[in-house]
């Protein structure tokens, strides 16, 4: 209460979220979408515990955060006070690092240093545990507040080290017959989506991305394999399984990306870069592993063309992988053509925000993302109800671009409050929710390694969505039958408010190709009926 009654004489424009979580989800779409540092306020017991998943779910991914939390008078601490929790100790794995405020002298110094750690290096999230004494008590006259300016940087400039192992990258370029590129979120989050496009298009080596890579490589690069592991591209996987030599920037090749990891690349070195020296040998052993910010080392790297016999093998592999799309010829709506249309007709800035699950993977494999920054999605930590509050803390960041939630219906419930934050502000976020009563993937692993034993997954006595929409105030449709699909979809990109529009999907719906659990990345299973994929 001190806090928020201290905003009423400040400029902070503070968005009131109806969840903790959904507040800290929305700051994640600000940070994500601007590779800027997200803020969230949440107060102490419940408050800061309902903050501790979206909190694991940006350290997972790397997003830059600074949570503040209330905390118990410091004389109360540690006497089961009300609503007293130890959210620093409950804090400690899932942050990047976590402080408590002692003395109100270095409260300036220390909200300071967790913007920094927020943002430097590897990013993560931040907590700022505040007790309550603390809040009441005035500031002394004499103290400053710290200028983010003043606070010390770490050089981007390339040690004697790091140098030594590009040659040592440089060598194993120029010896590599079938090079392949392999693009995680790093690139972007060290702000070297430029740098990293220059050295691809001189170098034309063929490239696959993670699903935070997404956006990174142009969409219309001639050798872009999109994105591999378990629901990636065949093309991405069957060429990562036939490389030579793996370059891996940003990325930590983590287990839904690289399959049975003892079979992952069998034929390949491994060059790693990454910001994170941890993340070097920790799943697989690189030949070559370079510690650094990876925006200066693509200069540095040698743009060594792979062979003609290469280049034709991975046209190949597309050419098997292609996709094709058809909205007309089904009984119901076809999650993947609808995608795809979206992704067609939309504009070129628009950023999607995915919830997690079936609908997540099909955004990921029919959608084209112009930057990473515009294709935001739990992915380390797969948190459903992400997509919704993250939609909003994106356009609240990026208000003259197009912003649209894709979310399923099991993870739309999941933060559903947050229809009162967008009406309330009026934030005029498009929100899809692709409904085929079931919780989807858990349903399609039932269904191909559980021998159809359907346990706990059906969600047939969902509400009327675009109902519950309208009774907060958001406008909102209807699409059931195909051949509305582009009215439809053309009146909820041009509507000027929020809107959503609830489609209607087959429960029977997989997403394909899939890789089964422990199996190697080109032993995936393909769709098994004649539909067009």
């Amino acid at each position: 209460m001190p806090l928020y009654d201290a905003l009423l004489d400040s400029n902070i424009t503070h968005y009131l979220a109806r969840h903790e979580q959904g507040a800290a989800f929305a700051a994640i779409g600000h940070a994500r979408s601007t590779n800027q540092v997200g803020v969230c306020f949440g107060t102490s017991g419940p408050g800061a515990t309902n903050l501790l998943t979206s909190i694991a779910d940006a350290k997972l991914d790397s997003v830059p955060l600074l949570v503040i939390t209330g905390q118990v008078a410091r004389p109360a601490m540690g006497s089961d006070a009300f609503q007293e929790v130890d959210v620093l100790g409950l804090s400690l794995s899932v942050t990047k690092h976590s402080m408590i405020v002692q003395d109100i002298a270095e409260l300036p110094s220390k909200l300071a240093k967790a913007y920094q750690i927020a943002q430097e290096g590897r990013p993560g999230p931040v907590l700022v545990d505040v007790p309550k004494d603390i809040l009441l008590t005035e500031c002394p006259a004499d103290i400053h507040l710290v200028e983010l300016s003043d606070q010390e940087t770490e050089s981007a400039d390339l040690s004697t080290e790091v140098f030594a192992q590009i040659e040592r990258a440089n060598q194993l370029m120029e010896t590599a017959q079938k090079p392949l590129l392999y693009v995680g979120g790093g690139v972007s989050m060290a702000d070297a989506i430029e740098e990293f496009r220059e050295f691809l298009e001189e170098s034309g080596l063929p490239a696959v991305s993670t699903l935070k890579g997404l956006g990174t490589i142009p969409k219309d690069y001639d050798l872009n394999l999109g994105m591999l592991g378990m629901h990636g591209w065949s093309c991405a996987n069957h060429a990562v399984q036939q490389c030579d030599l793996l370059i891996v920037v940003g990325a930590r090749l983590d287990d839904r990306a690289t399959g049975k990891l003892d079979e992952f690349a069998p034929l390949a070195k491994v060059i790693h870069i990454d910001v994170d020296a941890a993340e070097l040998h920790k799943r697989r052993f690189a030949d070559v592993a370079i510690a650094c910010d990876v925006k200066p080392v693509f200069s540095q790297l040698k743009t060594v063309e792979p062979n003609q016999e290469w280049k034709k093998n991975i046209n190949s592999l597309q050419e098997k992988s292609e996709k094709r799309y058809a909205i007309e010829g089904r009984e119901s709506v076809d999650a993947e053509s609808l995608l795809h249309y979206i992704s067609e007709t939309m504009p070129s800035d628009t950023i999607v925000t995915a919830d997690v699950g079936q609908h997540q993977m099909w955004v990921a494999q029919h959608m084209n993302f112009a930057a990473p920054t515009h294709h935001l999605t739990s992915g380390g930590l797969g948190t459903m109800g992400f997509g919704m509050p993250a939609a909003i803390g994106a356009k609240l960041a990026n208000p003259n671009k197009p912003v649209i939630a894709v979310c399923g219906d099991g993870s739309f419930m999941m933060n559903i409050q947050e229809l009162a934050t967008i009406k309330r502000y009026n934030i005029p976020v498009k929100i899809l929710v692709l409904d085929n009563q079931r919780l989807g993937m858990v349903k399609q692993w039932q269904e191909l390694f559980h021998e159809e034993r359907y346990s706990e997954t059906d969600l047939s006595d969902n509400p009327e969505f675009s109902s519950v929409a309208q009774a907060f105030g958001v406008s909102a449709d209807v699409l059931s039958k195909p051949e509305d699909l582009r009215t439809k979809i053309g009146e909820f990109l041009q509507s000027p408010a929020a809107m959503l529009l609830h489609v209607k999907l087959s429960s029977l719906d997989n997403v394909w190709p899939i890789v089964p659990p422990n199996t190697a990345n080109d032993k995936m299973m393909e769709r098994p009926d004649a539909i067009p994929s």
